[in-house]
């Protein structure tokens, strides 16, 4: 009798057929699920006799082999069959992953990047989480400077061994790049270090706890004023035009001296003067200056022998520039309409 019931099921599932997903399901759980009728086979397999349990045994794993291939070769059908006009869903565009682009500081970076690049300078990525020795003091900052203030600095770790106190902080700029590459690389030095910097600020539309920097450094018997200026034109015009006309202004930076602000002709107005530029005609991009003997002395190198500039920008400041972008916040909000309209400048 159950051999009878098994080979009515083998011819079932043989001829068994579906035109969809659903279908296919729905044949599954008929015959394969717990509750299906093959499983509902082993209630009348326990009143077998003992002799014949081991033939019908195999029947049974046979119709359940039989089950599972014919479902499969369904399945295989059913995927390499187009679907019909009624399944396809008209208004669905063409393209229903859209593709990603680039973050508009990616955009800028890489472009500054490649600019100094092709000026010989090489490039350099040291630590986010560093310690004060790197960050501020082989970089000539006074122990009672500002920066060092916990408004200005996220201090990660304090510890007191031997009553000396170590910070581990997260850099608030990426001139301890330029420190590390003086201990470890041999002169002359030409590179620029890109990253992410961090410091303790009220987030706003001008101003966020975390951007990003690109800062560049130039040690060579020799090295003056004269040749920071021109790198610096060079860059200005490559990245904004030829007609990009720049100024040095005397500022003050514990690790340069003479240290400058640098600005450029307003690229909106062409240095005629508009609301972007406060109406001046220029504006401010980067800071630089010759590199303090104090600095070059704390890192092992000679003062008296060599020389050297060093620069350091903000990509977003560059970045709002280029793309007139008014709140810093939208860099790091990830909205997907803000992204997509940089597609072109990929």
């Amino acid at each position: 009798m159950l051999l009878e019931k098994i080979e009515i099921l083998l011819d079932e599932v043989r001829q068994m057929q579906a035109g969809n997903a659903a279908e296919i399901e729905a044949l599954r759980l008929k015959y394969l699920s717990k509750k299906g009728a093959i499983n509902e086979l082993m209630a009348d397999f326990r009143n077998v006799a003992a002799d014949q349990k081991k033939a019908i045994g195999v029947k049974i794993n046979e119709l359940k082999q039989a089950a599972t291939t014919r479902l499969n070769e369904l399945k295989e059908q059913c995927d390499n069959t187009a679907p019909s006009e009624d399944e396809i869903d008209l208004t669905r565009t063409a393209y229903p992953i859209r593709l990603g682009t680039r973050h508009p500081l990616t955009i800028v970076k890489n472009k500054i990047v490649d600019i100094f690049s092709r000026m010989g300078f090489t490039i350099f990525e040291g630590p986010e989480i560093d310690d004060d020795l790197h960050v501020f003091t082989k970089l000539n900052f006074a122990p009672d400077h500002p920066a060092r203030d916990m408004q200005d600095t996220f201090f990660i770790e304090q510890n007191a061994e031997n009553h000396v106190t170590k910070n581990v902080i997260l850099r608030s700029h990426t001139s301890n790049d330029e420190v590390h590459y003086m201990e470890t690389h041999e002169l002359p030095i030409r590179m620029i270090c890109p990253g992410r910097v961090y410091r303790n600020e009220a987030i706003s539309a001008r101003a966020h706890c975390f951007f990003h920097q690109i800062e560049g450094l130039y040690i060579d018997k020799g090295v003056s004023f004269t040749d920071l200026k021109q790198v610096l034109l060079s860059f200005a015009r490559e990245l904004f035009g030829n007609d990009t006309k720049i100024r040095l202004r005397p500022s003050y930076f514990p690790f340069t001296e003479p240290s400058a602000e640098m600005d450029i002709s307003c690229h909106i107005c062409g240095g005629k003067g508009c609301g972007f530029c406060k109406h001046t005609g220029w504006v401010e991009i980067l800071g630089c200056g010759m590199v303090d003997p104090n600095v070059l002395e704390a890192c092992g190198i000679d003062s008296s022998i060599y020389t050297g500039y060093a620069f350091g920008l903000g990509v977003e400041r560059i970045t709002n520039l280029k793309f007139q972008v008014a709140d810093l916040r939208m860099f790091s909000e990830n909205d997907i309409r803000f992204l997509h309209e940089f597609e072109a400048a990929n």
